[in-house]
């Protein structure tokens, strides 16, 4: 091995684990780290996690990963952080300490305020800033809730004693002792207090919803100088040089550098962007605009689909009906019968997402008959996948008036044949399934290689994506277009 060090550790903090990810400059995964991570549900629509737990776990995968391989853990050259997204977490600066859970990106408890502010006409001129449109999703809300039910944040928010970070700044935080409280742009963007117009913290969307200024961290480019890590942690410093939220890497990590190209990605929920350019552009299709990247000052733009359920879906027929032991045996079970017997799964747990956003509607199983068995069931929530990315993608292309020619796709589900297929054929386009499926740690660390000059440049990203599989349409368009206006029903009955 070479004395320069050319390895990147990826952190990629997730919603319901933390994992760490060894890459080589050649960006092959060589080792990986996991903690599952809990959810808590306090009250009915809260969603909550300890950050104690998520700093914890996120230092005990990097420790491992520099435990099990010393000689290489001597290799690593930097750190690069993504992170599930809108996750919010207030702390005092002094101690580290929360003074509040951090109330998860699926917490529906802000769903009175956004609708209040909608009803005020508030909402074309945040979406003109920020890209977003009102709904629970977003940190901003958050905030605003912890500051007015936590006895003594506000006073103290204002006094400059407290913090605020999306999951990335509170890592970053903890890394580096405390020493940096920065975050990201695509991060920052997320809790619609972000102009990503101007680029900056903007005044006016503050004092819309309270939130003083003094707490907010520093926003910088997504490969860029974020520290080093205290040398207490992993025996010497560490520079953090690359940040990106989740689906932001994810585009990174699939390559996805030129305008109109797509990835969708299904985890917990599924999440679909579209790479637009370098220009800001408003969605008339109730899609959300958002920085792709930016890069030496330089910003490119996306259009993002968001959906809150899809593999959560499939942990929820293990997990809550025990219909199977292992996620895995869903895909034998929605092969077991030949139709979806007229079953329609809108998983709604938490609200529809794009191009919907109804955070009221709950989810629902449609078409039930004494026939209905749990294959059907269980082969309709797969099957919601496709339906649910064909909204985005309709909606997708008629804003940005270009026709993605094929899908990337990643996450969890992607091992699942059934969905993958079923996908292509719902979207009549083919869907290529990357060699490397953690494409959010990639994309990390393709972050860090950039600053560091590991990678020469963009096009290195996209010369060194390699794809596995790639799953081509086989559906007649008759039996496709059937199968989706069921769909559309299903939902307009909910609505």
């Amino acid at each position: 091995m070479s004395n320069k060090p050319s390895l990147i550790l990826a952190i990629d903090q997730g919603t319901t684990s933390s994992r760490a990810i060894l890459f080589s400059a050649e960006l092959e995964v060589l080792s990986t780290q996991q903690k599952e991570l809990a959810l808590h549900y306090p009250h009915k629509g809260w969603v909550e996690q300890n950050p104690e737990d998520i700093w914890c776990d996120t230092l005990d995968v990097c420790r491992r990963i520099v435990r099990s391989l010393p000689d290489e853990a001597k290799a690593i050259a930097a750190i690069g952080i993504t992170n599930q997204r809108e996750t919010t977490i207030l702390w005092d600066r002094k101690t580290g300490m929360p003074v509040y859970n951090a109330i998860v990106w699926q917490d529906r408890r802000t769903a009175p305020l956004c609708e209040q502010l909608r009803a005020a006409g508030h909402e074309p001129m945040v979406e003109a800033k920020t890209g977003l449109l009102f709904d629970p999703y977003f940190s901003a809300g958050k905030i605003a809730w912890i500051l007015a039910h936590v006895e003594g944040a506000r006073e103290r928010a204002e006094r400059g004693e407290l913090a605020f970070g999306t999951i990335d700044c509170y890592l970053l935080w903890r890394l580096t002792g405390g020493r940096v409280h920065a975050s990201d742009v695509t991060n920052a963007s997320r809790t619609q207090l972000y102009n990503i117009v101007e680029q900056k913290w903007d005044e006016a969307l503050l004092a819309l919803f309270d939130i003083p200024e003094q707490i907010l961290p520093e926003v910088l480019d997504n490969a860029a100088d974020f520290g080093v890590t205290d040398p207490a942690l992993f025996g010497r410093e560490i520079p953090i040089c690359g940040m990106a939220g989740d689906q932001h890497a994810a585009l990174i990590g699939q390559g996805c550098v030129r305008p109109g190209m797509v990835k969708s990605t299904y985890g917990t929920g599924c999440f679909a962007l579209m790479n637009i350019g370098s220009d800001f552009r408003v969605s008339q299709n109730r899609l959300l605009t958002t920085p792709a990247y930016r890069l030496d000052g330089k910003m490119v733009y996306a259009l993002e689909g968001s959906i809150f359920i899809a593999g959560a879906a499939i942990q929820w027929l293990r997990d809550g009906l025990e219909f199977f032991s292992d996620a895995g045996l869903s895909e034998d079970l929605a092969r077991s019968v030949h139709d979806n017997n007229e079953v329609y799964f809108v998983p709604a747990f938490t609200g529809l997402g794009a191009p919907y956003w109804r955070p009221d509607v709950r989810g629902a199983i449609m078409g039930l008959s004494r026939e209905t068995t749990k294959a059907h069931i269980v082969r309709a929530a797969l099957e919601a996948q496709g339906y649910q990315t064909r909204d985005l993608m309709t909606a997708m292309e008629a804003d940005s008036a270009c026709e993605a020619a094929v899908i990337r796709i990643d996450g969890g589900l992607v091992a699942n044949a059934f969905m993958c297929q079923f996908l292509a054929d719902m979207l009549n386009k083919p869907v290529e399934v990357p060699e490397v499926t953690e494409a959010t740690a990639l994309g990390a660390a393709c972050l860090a290689g950039l600053y560091t000059g590991i990678l020469p440049g963009l096009e290195a990203i996209t010369q060194r994506w390699r794809k596995a599989r790639v799953y081509q349409p086989a559906m007649a368009e008759s039996e496709r277009e059937r199968l989706y206006r069921g769909w559309k029903a299903a939902v307009e009955a909910l609505l």
